[in-house]
């Protein structure tokens, strides 16, 4: 058993040795494959001993260089292969980073707030109520400083209530009490996430307002109630375990060891820090099944009490039956949010995205995430979709293991023209350039400017600056632009830059780029990388973006993006000092009028939170294409779009409350559809008032918890919907909700005084 087990991880060398198209951290040798193992990129955290979030470095002084440098322990080696300069070289390994434990002036035992992350920091004062902590006074550089850390009973604050409390009997009673809804919660709202019993007077206590008016908003379809009976069920099979004498009691401990070291175990190791991405239930499952074994047990409890009733033939039947309502009930409350039937969203959404590419040029787009990244992946390896084009992930583009798999083809797609040789690029090596336009000055000094400015030409960045110096003088590179290539790339040309025939655009058409680099002190290699794919693709090969990047991702490129459905093209042209739309209506209103929504129009279906954000950014998406459609006055064209996304996302799966919706329903009321704007407008009002009534349920000490959300609301109402509605509305109809609003507001405010 142990050769058979241990022998399947030859498949993932296997495997990675033959290049395939998705290949996650090449372990193709014995360090990779290590480091693979024991998922070191996701770092370390202190258990048993270690820093708190307010810890100053320990110093040591450096006497010949006259300077402070952080003390650490070295823990170990990170080795990879080292890439020949020639074939004639031996294979061997070279160590590529030293794995280092820093230390800490001030440390305290069992840390469980460590994360120095300014987001962080203020989380762990919220979860604990305020930290006044112990102050130190600590020499560093020579002068006494003073720091201020958590008491231990403070730490131990925060790993009861966030920690235990939070993130894990929060879940645990999702399974076993009921689930107030699936949206995350990341702060201890009253609205998202919470564990529910069913019974209003309890849940009133559990969430700060009433349970009978939770709007359909805070609620859907991830609301399951289970009146706690399969916790009670689950506690009387542990009750009778243990009852069972000594052989029970031994039997219990096996149990009991099974759910702690899968549950309150793993919370301790995990040592989670505020402001998790995603909720994280799946990690405790281990202890979810153990407690079922309880449950199990909790009907043979009640089957041993039956048979003192009705006798031992009949007892095994009747608990069954009598047990039978337990899972019955569960299946009735969670069927909804785990079927997942007629729900094709990731594969459409991904298409979308693909969808969005030119369909010539074996086009690349980069993504940033697990949402716009692995849909793609599927389509391209199970769909054969859109196979000609080329995901690049942005974050694994940080990485050599990727930039190798880049520089191979895949499916139809050539193999992306990336200029760097191994040896420029693996770890260790330009992982980080810093930029120090200060030396600038010293370089004009002892050249003529156009040799300086020659240099600063973006292919002369790469191959002299980064490859060879490692170092960018400048903050302000250019990259002269191949006219020829941009006329037949078939991108969007801007307005003032078009002539009557190719060869007056081309004629208009401006000689460079120019890329800013200024607000950044330094190029990480997937920036490096962005750069060398802009200077080699020369605009025949097109660029995008996805719009799911965040905008630091942008390398300061944003302004010479160009919209053109779910992806920006990157273009050689400054959009925004044009003063011209960065969005080409023409292709993203076929690429949206093609959008799929992947079953999103069936009232019946479950969409999961990441689902449901997504949605919101489409709407956005077409919100925004059929405004800048309305300003070009082709009216029609907009008109098509809205009804596109309002039939393809149903408003009862996704409930219609945000701004963009608001956005919406304006363009329907100028667009002269008057009926169908009254109509979106009246649903915000009822949803966000629903809202704020539910909020009011509250006790005086919630409410004013929750006053930053009902301010939000009432501000979103006032100033953006009942303009907008008194125009839809016939006075009496519209004085009525008014009247109800200003109720509801004047009651608000007379509870916070």
């Amino acid at each position: 058993m142990i050769t058979i087990g241990y022998s399947s991880y030859a498949v993932i060398v296997i495997r990675s040795t033959a290049n395939p198209p998705m290949d996650q951290n090449s372990p193709e040798d014995i360090f990779s494959l290590g480091d693979y193992l024991a998922r070191e990129q996701y770092g370390s955290r202190p258990l048993l001993y270690g820093q708190a979030y307010s810890s100053e470095y320990k110093y040591n002084y450096n006497p010949e260089g006259k300077y402070y440098e952080p003390e650490y322990e070295v823990t170990g080696k990170s080795y990879g292969r080292l890439e020949k300069k020639s074939a004639d070289e031996k294979d061997r390994y070279y160590v590529m980073d030293e794995k280092r434990e820093w230390k800490y002036a001030q440390n305290m035992l069992f840390p469980r707030m460590y994360s120095s992350e300014p987001d962080h920091k203020r989380e762990y004062i919220n979860w604990c109520g305020g930290i006044k902590g112990r102050t130190y006074t600590y020499n560093q550089f020579g002068q006494n400083i003073k720091v201020t850390i958590p008491t231990q009973a403070e730490n131990l604050k925060f790993f009861i209530r966030y920690q235990v409390n939070f993130m894990y009997w929060r879940y645990f009673l999702w399974n076993f009490a009921g689930r107030q809804n699936d949206s995350q919660n990341q702060f201890g709202e009253p609205e998202n996430g919470n564990w529910i019993t069913g019974f209003r007077f309890i849940d009133r206590k559990l969430t700060g307002g009433d349970p009978a008016m939770l709007p359909e908003a805070f609620k859907g379809k991830g609301h399951n109630v289970f009146y706690c009976l399969p916790l009670l069920l689950g506690l009387i099979g542990l009750l009778w375990q243990v009852g069972k004498g000594k052989k029970g009691t031994q039997q219990f401990f096996v149990v009991l060891a099974l759910f702690i070291m899968t549950g309150l175990a793993i919370v301790v190791y995990l040592n989670q820090t505020p402001r998790q991405p995603r909720e994280r239930d799946y990690a405790y499952a281990g202890s979810f099944y153990a407690f079922a074994i309880w449950i199990g047990m909790g009907v043979a409890a009640i089957s041993e009490w039956i048979k003192y009733l009705a006798g031992k033939k009949i007892a095994p039947i009747v608990a069954s039956l009598l047990c039978l309502l337990v899972p019955i009930q569960m299946v009735s409350q969670t069927w909804d949010d785990h079927d997942r039937s007629g729900r094709y969203t990731c594969r459409d959404f991904g298409q979308n995205y693909l969808t969005t590419l030119q369909e010539k040029g074996n086009p690349i787009i980069f993504t940033n995430g697990d949402n716009d990244t692995f849909p793609l992946w599927y389509n391209f390896e199970t769909e054969g979709f859109r196979t000609d084009a080329r995901c690049c992930n942005l974050s694994y583009l940080m990485t050599d293991w990727y930039i190798d798999q880049m520089k191979r083809p895949a499916y139809d797609s050539p193999a992306l023209p990336i200029s760097f040789e191994r040896i420029d690029y693996q770890t260790g090596t330009n992982d980080v350039v810093p930029i120090r336009p200060e030396a600038k000055e010293t370089l004009l000094s002892r050249n003529s400017r156009e040799v300086v400015e020659n240099s600063f030409e973006l292919k002369n960045v790469l191959d002299y600056w980064i490859r060879q110096n490692h170092v960018i003088p400048t903050d302000t590179i250019w990259f002269k632009i191949d006219k020829d290539a941009v006329i037949r790339s078939g991108m969007k040309i801007p307005d003032q830059f078009r002539g009557a025939t190719d060869e007056e655009t081309k004629a208009k058409l401006p000689d460079k780029m120019v890329i800013s680099l200024k607000g950044k002190s330094r190029l990480f290699k997937n920036e490096i990388m962005m750069l060398d794919l802009i200077a080699h693709c020369n605009w025949e090969r097109p660029l995008y973006m996805a719009t799911t990047v965040p905008s630091s991702s942008y390398m300061n490129l944003g302004d010479y993006f160009l919209l053109e459905g779910l992806a920006f093209r990157i273009t050689p042209f400054n959009w925004t000092a044009l003063k011209e739309s960065p969005v080409d209506t023409e292709k993203m209103y076929a690429n949206m009028m093609n959008f799929k929504f992947g079953g999103a129009d069936n009232p019946d279906l479950y969409l999961d939170e990441t689902v449901r954000r997504m949605c919101i950014s489409h709407r956005r998406l077409f919100s925004q294409l059929a405004s800048e459609l309305y300003e070009e006055g082709q009216k029609e064209k907009a008109l098509q779009i809205l009804n596109k996304v309002e039939a393809g996302i149903s408003d009862k799966l996704l409930p219609q409350n945000d701004l963009f919706c608001v956005e919406t329903a304006n363009l329907y009321l100028v667009l002269g559809e008057v009926e169908k704007g009254g109509r979106m407008l009246t649903s915000i009002t009822e949803n966000l008032m629903s809202q704020m009534y539910w909020y009011l349920s509250m006790n005086n000490r919630n409410l004013r918890h929750s006053e930053a959300d009902f301010t939000e609301i009432r501000k979103r109402l006032k100033s953006f919907v009942f303009p907008l509605l008194s125009y839809c509305l016939d006075e009496q109809s519209f004085e009525s909700i008014n009247t109800q609003y200003n109720e509801i507001c004047d009651e608000f405010d007379r509870r916070m005084k």
